[in-house]
């Protein structure tokens, strides 16, 4: 685990009067600043442990029961920021926005030459990662396929990849913010077009989340800082998926057009109704929906009246 920082006020040089920080982990390429920064401007009094956490390890640091590959963190968070597909068991999951999937070669590589490529343009490259991290490549590739792919050397991380690619070995493919993270003089990268978006998200364990953990979502989800907590359940998460099929189902929500519609057929509603009970009481034939008509017609009558005196007293203008 890297990149721990302690953010914002609430130390005390008393440790029994210690505000305990709030954890956020983030995956490596997610920048969470803007979160962070709402979270420093309506919590002041509440301080900030941001750090990022490794590949195997997204869920791992959210705590009991939730692990990647029976790995267990050293460091625990309260939320963390994931890059799907997860073994989302267990947790809640936020959909947060898609990366584009580019491919870093070297400098001197002809790639370098166009502003984007497919995966078939890429087939008979050597690819310096595994081949099922990129199915779409994967099932184009020459290598695969007469049997010719070397084994891996020397690559136990995206730092050691690059050197490879920049010596001309071969290529990767990875989200754009990880080839961002990674730029050099002697390697570029080009987005490939036919290669699926990577999906960004904030995890956290399922069942009810303490107070600071839906106030986070509050802030992840754009809620105002004067809106009410009842917010945050504008939209469903689906808890307990796996491999990156939690998903959201949006509530449906009445907009202002909507509210003065129906507010406009209840007052309706009750003219009629009070029009209806005028009527009965005027006459014995009369039952209420005559009534009510009568009404209606009174009302028209005296409009067209009102207007005719507006033209006689304008000269013909209204």
């Amino acid at each position: 685990m890297r990149g721990d920082k302690m953010i914002g006020a609430g130390m005390s040089d008393n440790p029994f009067d210690e505000v305990p920080p709030f954890r956020i982990a983030f995956a490596v390429g997610v920048t969470v600043t803007k979160w962070t920064r709402l979270w420093q401007e309506r919590h002041p009094d509440v301080p900030l442990s941001v750090f990022r956490s490794e590949p195997g390890l997204q869920t791992a640091v959210l705590g009991a029961g939730v692990a990647d590959d029976d790995v267990i963190a050293e460091v625990s968070a309260d939320v963390s920021f994931v890059r799907l597909p997860i073994d989302a068991e267990a947790l809640s999951v936020i959909n947060l926005y898609q990366e584009v999937q580019v491919v870093m070669v070297s400098r001197d590589h002809a790639v370098a030459a166009v502003d984007e490529v497919t995966v078939s343009d890429l087939a008979d490259e050597h690819l310096l990662q595994n081949p099922d991290d990129v199915p779409e490549w994967r099932d184009v590739a020459a290598e695969l396929q007469d049997g010719s792919r070397r084994p891996l050397r020397g690559i136990q991380s995206l730092d050691d990849a690059v050197e490879q690619v920049a010596a001309g070995v071969g290529v990767v493919i990875v989200p754009q913010s990880l080839a961002r993270m990674h730029t050099r003089k002697d390697v570029v990268y080009r987005p490939v077009t036919d290669v699926a978006e990577t999906q960004i998200a904030l995890a956290w364990v399922a069942g009810n989340p303490s107070p600071q953990v839906a106030e986070f979502i509050g802030i992840v989800r754009g809620r105002s800082a004067t809106s009410s907590r009842d917010a945050l359940d504008t939209t469903a998460v689906i808890s307990g998926g796996r491999d990156g099929e939690q998903g959201q189902v949006a509530v449906k929500k009445i907009g202002p057009v909507a509210k003065a519609k129906a507010k406009a057929r209840a007052a309706q509603a009750a003219e009629d109704a009070a029009a209806g009970k005028r009527g009965s009481g005027a006459g014995k034939s009369g039952g209420g929906a005559s009534g009510a008509a009568a009404a209606r017609k009174k009302k028209q009558s005296d409009q067209a009246n009102a207007a005719q005196a507006r033209r006689r007293k304008f000269g013909g203008k209204r």
